[in-house]
């Protein structure tokens, strides 16, 4: 039957911004100003923890003593259902967008330019936010063309990097039961 109050990720909007933006503290206060909507995802998105870890050995044990976390990456996936200049830029870590005579142009950036953004993602049921405070695409970005009523979409992979003061990402949700422990 399931329980209601668990969180799922399921279809959703992303929204970029500049490296230090303001971040929302709630799930239904609107996103400030600096958080540009690049469109939905076509699936929703797939966010990826692994944590790797060290056995600590001792020459009297068989087993580790203890395992300590040795690093830990953070990932999300998801397939941008809207190709234009904006979606390339954030699946490109930067580049160039120009307008002339009608026409749109994007230039990729060169690698010392890449750019790191900050990204949320807003489930479409409103109730979670994930913030993730520093990207970087680290994936394969690969625009495939359709015949016919399939859309094309952009799928791409960001790394979650750590900000110099906080963790790399930080997750909102509406949690109907109190103290939201485990």
């Amino acid at each position: 039957m399931g329980n209601a109050s668990n969180i799922s990720l399921g279809a959703g909007t992303l929204y970029v911004a500049a490296l230090g933006s303001t971040e929302p503290t709630d799930v239904t206060t609107a996103l400030a100003a600096a958080w540009k909507e690049i469109g939905y995802t076509e699936e929703g998105s797939e966010i990826s923890i692994e944590v790797s870890s060290d056995p600590v050995e001792v020459a009297e044990e068989i087993d580790p003593v203890l395992h300590v976390m040795a690093g830990r990456t953070v990932s999300i996936s998801f397939a941008m259902a809207e190709n234009t200049a904006r979606n390339l830029t954030l699946a490109l870590n930067g580049g160039t967008v120009s307008t002339a005579g009608g026409v749109t142009s994007y230039e990729p950036p060169a690698p010392s330019a890449a750019q790191r953004v900050m990204i949320v993602f807003v489930s479409e049921d409103g109730q979670e936010r994930w913030i993730f405070r520093q990207c970087f695409q680290a994936g394969t970005v690969s625009v495939a063309r359709r015949k016919g009523a399939d859309k094309v979409t952009i799928p791409v992979e960001m790394r979650a990097e750590k900000p110099a003061s906080k963790q790399a990402f930080k997750v909102l949700f509406k949690d109907s039961r109190s103290g939201g422990t485990i």
